[in-house]
């Protein structure tokens, strides 16, 4: 009973900062665990469990000797940690912002600074097409379409274009004589940005050693960004599509168009219906009080 009346009179006494501190211990376990879970160095990972069971046991027997070392290793393991999972750390980060700053989305949902429906889809469109020739005429190409995380690093390695998207102009970069055929086209606010980028090849080694370094490509930045890749392979003429981690092959230009309009087109789609419904209901609400 006296438990129950303490435990009581703490739970009354946990305040507004009590909470706080709570949610954010809560929130870095939470992170610290979905960073472990994505990465695949599990045995490090036990390795480190086994050094801090060894670093705590050895403080509650007061073994000096182990202990110094112990504390040695952790100021310089700390360190360690930093480089080896650097790009596990840089990937969060670039997560995290894409949730938390996502200014594309609401730029593209409230129509301001960013292509509206008609535009959108024109994009989609001509990107399907190009894409569908090319595939065709076995033209290899690598089309990626920035989405909410910024990918400034990786145009910074091409050549600004600035153009409207066509399949004649997609056919010409990836033209095999053209200089700029071997790396990326960024397509960014559905105009061509870029074109001859250098993307991150993947860190996965279970790829199929039959992919070239297009579809390797195109994996690399999918595992680091929300943008989706398009690739043609030369060889076969086959379409796949590289976003978040995964890559989807074979596709056709219906399947494609389909998936580019799911990503991009839809969820603006649903914002105006849920904002024409939003106002319907509102001016439907302020004319039954006027009438009443």
């Amino acid at each position: 009973m006296n438990f129950l009346l303490d435990l009581i009179s703490r739970i009354k006494s946990i305040g507004i900062l009590d909470g706080l501190d709570i949610f954010l211990v809560t929130v870095i376990f939470y992170l610290l665990i979905t960073f472990i879970k994505n990465t695949k160095s599990y045995q490090f990972i036990g390795l480190i469990s086994v050094f801090l069971f060894a670093y705590f046991f050895a403080g509650l027997f007061k073994l000096r000797t182990l202990s110094f070392i112990l504390n040695t290793f952790l100021q310089i393991g700390l360190l360690a940690v930093v480089i080896i999972f650097q790009p596990e750390f840089r990937q969060a980060i670039s997560e995290m912002s894409s949730k938390v700053f996502s200014r594309k989305l609401f730029g593209r949902l409230t129509g301001t600074g960013y292509a509206q429906t008609d535009e959108i889809r024109k994009a989609i469109v001509g990107i399907c097409d190009g894409v569908e020739r090319m595939s065709e005429k076995q033209t290899g190409a690598l089309i990626v379409m920035e989405n909410f995380t910024s990918i400034e690093g990786v145009k910074s390695t091409g050549t600004a274009v600035d153009a409207e998207i066509s399949a004649e102009l997609l056919g010409t970069i990836f033209y095999e004589g053209s200089p700029l055929h071997d790396g990326a086209v960024v397509i960014s606010e559905n105009r061509i940005s870029h074109a001859g980028c250098v993307l991150p090849l993947s860190e996965n080694f279970e790829i199929s050693k039959d992919l070239g370094t297009r579809h390797r490509a195109a994996l690399g930045l999918s595992e680091h960004s929300d943008a989706v890749c398009i690739v043609v392979s030369e060889e076969t003429g086959i379409i796949s599509v590289a976003s978040n981690k995964e890559l989807k092959r074979p596709l056709n230009r219906e399947t494609l168009y389909d998936m580019l309009t799911k990503e991009f087109l839809t969820p603006l789609l649903e914002a105006q219906n849920k904002q024409k419904k939003t106002f319907l209901r509102r001016l439907t609400g302020g004319n039954n009080r006027q009438d009443s």
